[in-house]
Parts: structure tokens; sequence; C-alpha cells
């Protein structure tokens, strides 16, 4: 039996505590609490891993890429406290998407133990609206209705999130389906009005893809996808918190809307974040750094974020979040989502998926299933 002790201040479900975590062959098998004047109370914060459902690649690796493409995203993205991810695709041809499928399915079994262990996979498109499409091949959209019979159980199987704009012919009933298998049917570039949105919702949609971004919002005579979705208490939104695709001040609307379990961190990170690129694609599209933005080169269209979860943590906690807050919102919170409830906690009997953290909430080091990893 291998038995490995963290001490540190404990990040637990609703508050902070310091004391120590023994975790033996890969379990959490003791959590205990200790004196708030002893030796652990000034010591790392020890977290449960953070799981990002929706990007795209990272470190110069592309999601839609090969298997080392794959193996490379894994691999950095761990470093960065990410233990759990969903590598996501872009709008692309379907013959392209099933590709992708068909590859991300075959690696589940072979990703690298020393890489963040791929949970699925995230399908951000075919089924978009046109006019809010943001950095989506207009070409390659698709409606639900227009899905060719058969393709579409060969597209999903293994996947876990899908985006549909409910105001596409046959969206209401490829929401339904997904349901009924289990996967999150997630609202998103959308033209969608508030009743349209509602609708999605109560016929099984579960969450919200990069609340406010392309997508209808508040307006106070034509409310739309955003407002649907903060005011139904069953619903999770995804929040890219890097202060630039939502200001600050609205992350508080959020907060005092949502309730607190429903809230998910995700980095929408493009294949060139977390590198010293300054252009690159996303899909079929090229992108550029413009300042700290990145957009479709020659545009200001936004084209996903140059951040990780550590640093959404970190801004959330900078904006005045509690950072069990922060931290639930980029562990256990999209660890719910997919129904996934054997990690995401500090508690006896979960896989011991953990990450340190230094005062200033920087990734020390990584514990994926109890083997440490190195930060960056």
């Amino acid at each position: 039996m291998s038995q490995t002790v963290l001490r540190g201040r404990l990040v637990l479900d609703d508050t902070v505590a310091p004391g120590r975590v023994v975790v033996e062959d890969g379990v959490i098998a003791a959590v205990e609490l200790a004196d708030a004047s002893g030796a652990d109370a000034g010591g790392p914060y020890i977290a449960p891993g953070f799981v990002d459902i929706h990007v795209h690649g990272w470190g110069g690796n592309d999601a839609m890429g090969d298997i080392t493409a794959l193996d490379g995203m894994a691999r950095r993205l761990l470093r960065r406290g990410v233990t759990g991810f969903l590598p996501t695709a872009v709008t692309a041809p379907l013959d392209d998407l099933v590709a992708f499928a068909d590859r991300v399915r075959g690696w589940l079994r072979t990703s690298p133990e020393d890489g963040t262990e791929p949970l699925g996979f995230n399908l951000e498109g075919p089924f978009l609206a046109e006019a809010r499409r943001g950095a989506h091949d207009e070409h390659a959209l698709l409606a639900p209705a227009d899905a060719p019979p058969g393709t579409l159980d060969r597209l999903v199987e293994g996947c876990r999130v899908v985006t549909v704009a409910p105001e596409l012919p046959g969206a209401m009933e490829l929401i339904a389906w997904l349901a009924e298998r289990g996967i999150v049917a997630s609202v998103g570039h959308s033209t969608a009005t508030y009743e349209q949105a509602r609708a999605a919702f109560e016929t099984g949609a579960r969450s919200t893809t990069h609340l406010f971004n392309a997508m209808t919002g508040i307006d106070h005579r034509a409310p739309g996808v955003a407002l649907a979705a903060l005011l139904d208490d069953n619903a999770y939104t995804e929040l890219i918190a890097d202060g630039i695709h939502v200001a600050p001040p609205i992350w508080q609307l959020i907060a005092r809307l949502k309730p607190a379990d429903r809230l998910l961190l995700v980095s929408d990170a493009v294949p060139m974040a977390g590198s010293n690129a300054r252009r690159g694609r996303i899909g079929a599209l090229d992108c550029e750094v413009d300042g700290g933005r990145i957009v479709l080169a020659g545009t200001t269209t936004l084209a996903g974020s140059a951040i990780a979860l550590d640093d959404a943590v970190r801004n959330l906690v900078r904006e005045g979040f509690a950072l069990p807050t922060a931290v639930a919102a980029a562990s256990r919170n999209p660890l719910a989502l997919l129904g996934i409830e054997d990690r995401g906690r500090i508690a006896v009997g979960q896989r011991a998926d953990l990450v340190e953290l230094t005062a200033s909430l920087q990734v020390h080091g990584v514990m994926r299933a109890g083997t440490w990893i190195a930060a960056d």
C-alpha cells in the first residue's frame, strides 16, 4: 500500500481549514483538521483538481489534431491544475467532426498517465445560429433537422456536451434526444428569444455555453438566452472569467442570480493559448493575439481565450469570490454536470485528484489519482 500525506490549508466544500489529507492507493483515506494556530495554517492550499469541460487546445496543441496533439494538450493542462477535461471541437464539416469523435474515442484508452484525464469530448458545433456563430465556420453550420440519418449516433457516442441553438429547425427534438441518452445539451451561439430558451431548458437542456457570449442577453424589452439561463435555478452556466469575455461586475450579477453549484468556470482556450504564438487557427479560421485578446484575424471577433482554469480561479477570488466557491466552479460543479461523483471534493473515499496552490493561488503541484506531477 502506498501512502502520501498532504498538509496545508484544505479547500473544503464551504470553508478553508488547516489540516492534512492522507492518500492511500490513489484515494483519500483520511481528512484530519488541525488547530488554526498550528503549522499547517500557513501552508499551501490543497484543493480538488480542476476540470475543464470546454477547451479547444493548449500550448500549441489542438483538440482537433492528431493523437500527438491530444497527448501534448493533456500533459500541458495537467501542469496547470487541470485533472480532467473534455477536448472540445469547433464547427467543421460533419465528416471531420465524426473523424474527431472517432479519434478521441480511441485515444481515451491510451491517453498519457502524466496528463489530465479525458472524460469524453465536447461538440461546440455545428448546431449553431449563423448570426451568433462567433469564431465558427459559417460554411459548416448545420440545422439539426438536416443532419443525415444515422450520423448523429456515431457522432455523439462518448460525447458529454453538445451546444445547440434552440431556434434552429429540429433543435428541440435534438435536445430531447440528447437528454434521453444522458448527453448534456448546452444552449448557446443562439438568437433565441427568452421563451425559446426557456422551452429548451424545459425540454431537457441543462447548461449554457459561455454565458453572455454569442447569445441574446438581457434587454428590458427583448430578454433572451442569458436571462432565461440566469432565472432557471437548474440550468448550469459556463463563465469565461478572463475579464474580456464578460466584464467582472457581471460576475457579481451571475453570483447573485445563480445557485453557487450551477456556476461552471471554463477556459474556452484555443490551441495557441499557453504558448508564445501570436497567430494560429481555430478550426478552419485564422486567429491572432490582439493585446490580451484572441480574435479572428483582421477583426474584433473574440475567438476563445488565452487562460487556463487556474487563471480563472485567481480572477474570481480577486473580484471577491470566496475561494471554496471559485474552486467548486472549477472542480465539483463541472463534475456534477457530467454525473461524476468519485472526485471533486476533499473527502474520504474520493479519488485523489488534487492541486497544491501557493498563497497567491499559483499551481505548485498536481496529483492525479494519487500520483504527483510537478507544475510548469
